[in-house]
Order: structure tokens, then sequence, then C-alpha cells
């Protein structure tokens, strides 16, 4: 199995959250790769993963990080390929990782999800993929109606929740 998505943190501490995509894409059968990568730390380590991921196969990357989170735009910066970012609520409630990886320069998109979005990363990465993909949009397509099941379900069950003044 080849990998079609990179997941990228710029710390395994961050690996609680960015298991949100990896879980969605196991559950979605999309072959990914995980690893720790730092524009701070590892720069040039970086810069070798976003020139080569195209070469490798990769066609989505989710990158995570917190604070000053320039992990998904120096990657953006690298490649062509499309880039999910991911704020990661290290400090300030996250709004600094949201604003590092939001607030890109013309030229360099990087696609953004909520803070601690992962979940949502990857489903983004599977919609991506299922453009030239019948099969794979139609496990997003069966994906999407399970979450609306999931809806009624936890509605139905909220009705037998009682109160004194609850009147459904």
């Amino acid at each position: 199995m080849e990998p079609k998505v990179s997941i990228i943190m710029g710390s395994t501490s961050d690996l609680k959250v960015m298991e949100g995509a990896a879980k969605v894409l196991d559950e979605l059968e999309i072959p990914f790769e995980m690893n720790a990568l730092s524009a701070h730390r590892t720069p040039e380590k970086v810069e070798i993963f976003a020139k080569s991921a195209y070469r490798r196969g990769i066609r989505v990357i989710i990158a995570g990080a917190g604070m000053a989170a320039h992990l998904p735009g120096v990657i953006a910066a690298m490649t062509s390929l499309p880039v999910i970012g991911v704020p990661i609520n290290a400090t300030l409630d996250g709004m600094d990782s949201l604003l590092s990886i939001v607030q890109m320069p013309p030229g360099i998109p990087v696609a953004t999800v909520g803070i601690d979005g992962a979940r949502n990363a990857g489903i983004l990465a599977a919609q991506m993929l299922s453009i030239g993909d019948e099969k794979l949009a139609a496990k997003v397509n069966q994906f999407k109606e399970d979450l609306k099941e999931k809806i009624v379900k936890a509605n139905e069950e909220l009705a037998t929740v009682k109160f004194k003044f609850k009147v459904n």
C-alpha cells in the first residue's frame, strides 16, 4: 500500500489531536502516513518531505501544529499539493495557531479547519481524493449518511430524557 495522504504534526504531543484525521482515513480505507516534523527544529527535513511528497504518491497533506504554527504554511510554500492546516490548542486557546495557519500570503493557500479539527481535515482530504475516484466518493457519501443517522438516533434518545418542565 502506498500512502495517498500524509499527516504531519509538529511534535508527537500533537498526536492526540491528529489521530482524529487518522481514524477517518482508516475508516474510509485511505492509505496514509504519519510523521512528526518541525518547521522550526527540522526545517531541512520539512523541505525534503514537501518537495518529494508528490513523487512518492502523496496527493493531500494534513499538517497540524500549535502555537506559532508555521508547519502547514512552510509545507504549502514548497509543494503544489493541497495542504490542510489543523490549528492545535497549545496556548491562547489555539487562536495563535489558527491565525498562523489561516493568514497566509497570496499564492500560498492553506485550507484550514477549526481548532483541534483534525477529524474534519481527514474528511476534507477524503473529499478531495474522491473527486477522481467513484468508489471512494461512494464511501464518503455513506460516511456522511451515517453522520445523519447518528443525529437522528441521538434525538430519539434525547426524547427519553425527563425534566419537570420539559414538554417534549
